[in-house]
Parts: structure tokens; sequence; C-alpha cells
């Protein structure tokens, strides 16, 4: 473990390794997603992931990001196709018309041949978070399970963001199982966002599934090589694959 943390020291946090080993998985690159499929030809469940907000001029963007690659890599030794998808999401004022172009990336991903149309959970992190709203208001008949990881479901404090894209406003029962990933040391403005959402689900009888990292900082899954950060990438992944199967 502390090689890794040595390796890691100078890298820039986005470059940082994934916490679970995983194999070299090829991908199939398309123009808004990569797709990582297990050995053979037919339909799977699948888990897109979507990224959160980031600097437009950092580089690689967020499909070459060690992190999702890890995703998608590990969605393959768990039985699913994984969807990683990579738009221009910079600022908060992209929402709209990034909840577009996922949408019909999402729609093209569900047309490839290892995809099974029917059987799909979408994963978000951090400023995708937001766009659960998109999902929560309407939730398409595919949605199985929508998992979060340390998410922002409110806007930031400087933030403006049209209501569409406000997950607590758009929460209604009943809703598609959902699985929340919390990081113990989050960013404050972060984890205030997260009490209200489930305070909301409450009144409704929703139920959401939490997966507590007491010791995790944003973005735990690359910044804490721990065998805490390991379980919880590991139940999200039971989490999300149970809802999958049913």
């Amino acid at each position: 473990m502390s090689n890794v943390a040595d390796a890691s020291a100078e890298l820039p946090r986005h470059l940082h390794p994934f916490v679970l080993a995983h194999p070299d998985v090829p991908r199939i690159r398309r123009e808004r997603y990569d797709v990582y499929a297990p050995p053979g030809d037919r339909e799977r469940p699948a888990i897109v992931f979507m990224h959160g907000l980031y600097p437009a001029e950092l580089q690689p963007t967020a499909r070459d990001w060690p992190t999702y690659i890890g995703y998608g890599a590990t969605a393959t030794t768990r039985g699913a196709t994984g969807i990683v998808l990579d738009v221009p999401l910079h600022d908060p004022g992209d929402y709209p018309a990034i909840a577009r172009t996922v949408a019909a990336a999402i729609e093209d991903a569900r047309r490839e041949p290892t995809v099974d149309a029917d059987r799909v959970a979408v994963w978000a992190f951090s400023g995708g978070g937001l766009l659960s709203g998109y999902w929560l208001r309407e939730p398409p008949s595919w949605l199985r399970c929508l998992a979060l990881s340390y998410p922002v479901l409110a806007p930031l404090p400087g933030w403006q963001v049209d209501a569409a894209y406000q997950p607590i406003d758009a929460l209604e029962s009943p809703a598609p199982p959902i699985v929340l990933s919390r990081a113990g040391q989050d960013v404050p403005e972060v984890a205030a966002t997260v009490p209200p959402f489930l305070g909301r689900a409450g009144e409704l009888g929703v139920h959401v599934e939490l997966i507590d990292v007491p010791e995790g900082q944003h973005g735990f899954d690359s910044l804490d090589h721990t065998d805490a950060s390991r379980d919880a990438v590991h139940a999200g992944f039971d989490a999300v694959l149970r809802h999958l199967t049913d």
C-alpha cells in the first residue's frame, strides 16, 4: 500500500490509480463513451459511469483517467458491460446541454450488441450527481439502479443550475433503487447536499442504500488506497449488480 501511495504522491489528482486491481480490458471507443465488454457476443446488463465536472483544459479527458478505466474494466469482471461516458461537463451552466448529450449517448449505448437495453444502471460521481435529477423526475423503464458516489445533490454556492437538475426536488416515489456511497471526509459543501436528499427520500418512503466510508475523501476510489475504500467500491458493485440481475 505504501508503494502505491509513494508512486501517486506526485501525480495530479485525476491520474491517481484506481483502488481495485483489474485486468487490462480492451475497449471500444465511441464518440461520447467507451465500451468495456466481457468476452463473448451476448447481451449483458450494463453500468453507465458518469463523471463529474472538471476544467476544460485538463488532459486527458475523463474516459482516460485511471479511475474510470478501472470502473469500466471491473464491470466486465462482474459480468456486466461497462459504459464510460466522456462529455464536456466543465461548468454548472453546462448541465442542460450535457443532459441532452448524455441521454443521446445512453440511447446509443443501449444499442451496443453487448448491452441488454432493458437492464441498465447509471453510476454518477461528484458533480455528475446533479444529472440524477434528469433521471429521477421521469425514470426511464430501462433504469434498474441509480448509484451515486460522493455526489453533488444540490447546486453548490454560486452555482446557477436549472431546477430540472436538482435531485432533491426531482425525487419522487416510486423511484429506481438508489445506492449512495458517502465519503466521511468529503468537501464540506458537497457533503452538505446529501442530508437534504436523504431527508426527502425518507419523507417519500424511498429507500436509499448507504455505503459509508467514514475516513474517505472526495474521490476516495482513487485517492485513498485503503481497505475501506476497496470494500466500498466492491459493495457498490455488489448492490448495482444485484438490482441489474433481479
